[in-house]
């Protein structure tokens, strides 16, 4: 199998190849290493090199054979070893599957390799003393997002047609948007984060993938949704399995469209012009479109969001060895101090906030079907934008709020719990992708997908295809 050859391919098509006999899971394997080192080489996407074999999968499973990588997020895979792109934790395995390895096992997927994250998982650009930059295939001076950077340039890149994320505060869909994917944002609860967290940042965080198509979305949603033993909490389940929902009739819908960031921060032409572009489409399918937002109080926002600090603080301080402060990158260290310094009653506010926030993006959801944004109000940024040298590097929350300008129409549904996803949409003229943000009503991921392959179809992005990819080597 040749490299453009496989690179042409989904995961769904790639399965579909190995079920009737015309590739091997073995040759699709060997030729994803030759991808993924060829890709590696350029976009600088995985910890560690590619791995000497897969692990231990279901060859019978649904992408049985289908090339797949985790994120460096955390233990994930039991004997793997994970660093949260921080040199403070070298060294460490994870000492057991989570409950969500085991179903990307079950589900047949290859996993051969781990990718790049920023350090402790808290940027929208991956760059980091550890790891160095992962750079963007569309343009290899610009980022591809973060946190899960490594496994979109990767995917974007064709290395492989899909991988593990997980979202924070957009890093999902922002990594999506920066590199022409597809990313979904589950509702709180979809999937499950056992066992050792019930409730990942205090019910703020998600785990799920990225792919370069709606359909594979879907098979991935149904391989992986459902809660796990001990949940605190789950998710409504589907009526029917999530496959069944690209094509299906979405109904008309009450969609509402926004290009205004809540943040107050500026929102580029390009960005939004593509937002009002979608919503046009969406009008001419026959749905009811008009501007509309949410009421999110942005000051609520960053006061839940806020509590994610202790969290990600306790992540770092409930390691097999704390880390050492030397070897912790500037902003790191500032998050690890204020997470010292917040008393319960900061973390009382911020739930509250937490509360404030989900209430009011609920009652919008009583009125609308769908909500139309901008998932980044920016084009991805040069490499080095949020880096500073130590002698000028600016506080926290002053760090923090340009970040949150950069990408301030996501966040807002960490908190809520509302499934949100990116789509490929849009494009500047010099090229890059600009992603558009769905959101639906809580559990509503049926509807998202139903409209999100109505926009694949209609807006195509398939034969965008970035200067760094394998389907140009031949």
């Amino acid at each position: 199998m040749r490299l453009h050859e496989y690179a042409q391919y989904d995961a769904v098509g790639l399965r579909e190849l190995i079920g009737k006999g015309e590739v091997t899971a073995a040759e699709v394997e060997s030729t994803a290493r030759r991808a993924l080192e060829w890709a590696d080489a350029r976009v600088n996407g995985l910890t560690v090199p590619v791995f000497a074999s897969a692990l231990d999968h279901a060859a019978d499973g649904p992408f049985g054979g289908v090339p797949f990588l985790i994120k460096d997020h955390g233990p994930v895979a039991e004997g793997v070893p994970f660093s949260v792109g921080s040199r403070a934790l070298q060294g460490i395995a994870a000492p057991y599957d989570t409950d969500l390895m085991k179903r990307f096992r079950a589900a047949g997927l290859a996993t051969l390799g781990v990718t790049t994250v920023p350090e402790m998982v808290v940027d929208f650009v991956t760059e980091s003393a550890r790891y160095g930059i992962t750079r963007n295939p569309w343009d290899l001076e610009r980022t591809p997002g973060g946190s899960s950077g490594g496994a979109a340039a990767l995917v974007a890149a064709g290395a492989v047609p899909l991988a593990h994320a997980s979202d924070g505060a957009g890093s999902i869909r922002i990594p999506a948007s920066c590199c022409g994917l597809v990313g979904l944002k589950p509702s709180r609860g979809r999937v499950t984060s056992g066992p050792d967290m019930g409730e990942p940042m205090f019910g703020m965080a998600y785990e799920f993938g990225l792919t370069r198509t709606v359909r594979d979305t879907a098979h991935l949603l149904d391989a992986v949704h459902g809660p796990g033993v001990g949940d605190k909490y789950t998710a409504p389940p589907p009526l029917r399995p999530y496959v069944s929902e690209p094509g299906a009739d979405p109904g008309r819908l009450r969609v509402a469209v926004t290009t205004a960031s809540w943040s107050g921060s500026p929102v580029d032409p390009e960005v939004a012009a593509a937002t009002t572009a979608v919503a046009a489409v969406l009008e001419g399918m026959g749905h009811q479109v008009s501007e509309g937002s949410p009421a999110v109080d942005w000051p609520a926002t960053v006061r839940a969001m806020a509590a994610q600090r202790v969290a990600i603080a306790s992540t770092m301080l409930l390691a097999p060895r704390e880390p050492d402060p030397a070897m912790l990158e500037i902003p790191t260290r500032h998050l690890l101090q204020a997470a010292r310094e917040t008393g319960a009653l900061d973390l009382i506010v911020g739930f509250h906030a937490q509360n404030q926030v989900t209430r009011s993006v609920g009652a919008f959801f009583t009125g609308h079907d769908l909500l139309v944004t901008p998932t980044l109000a920016q084009l991805p940024v040069p490499h080095g934008t949020f880096r500073y040298e130590e002698e000028n590097h600016p506080a926290l929350d002053e760090r923090l709020a340009k970040i949150f300008d950069y990408g301030p129409f996501t966040m807002a549904f960490n908190v809520s719990g509302h499934p949100a996803i990116s789509l490929p949409l849009g494009w500047s003229g010099n090229g890059l992708p600009i992603g558009v943000q769905l959101v639906a009503a809580y559990g509503r991921e049926d509807l998202l997908l139903r409209v999100a392959a109505r926009l694949e179809e209609a807006m195509p992005w398939r034969d965008r295809v970035p200067g760094v990819s394998l389907l140009h080597v031949r």
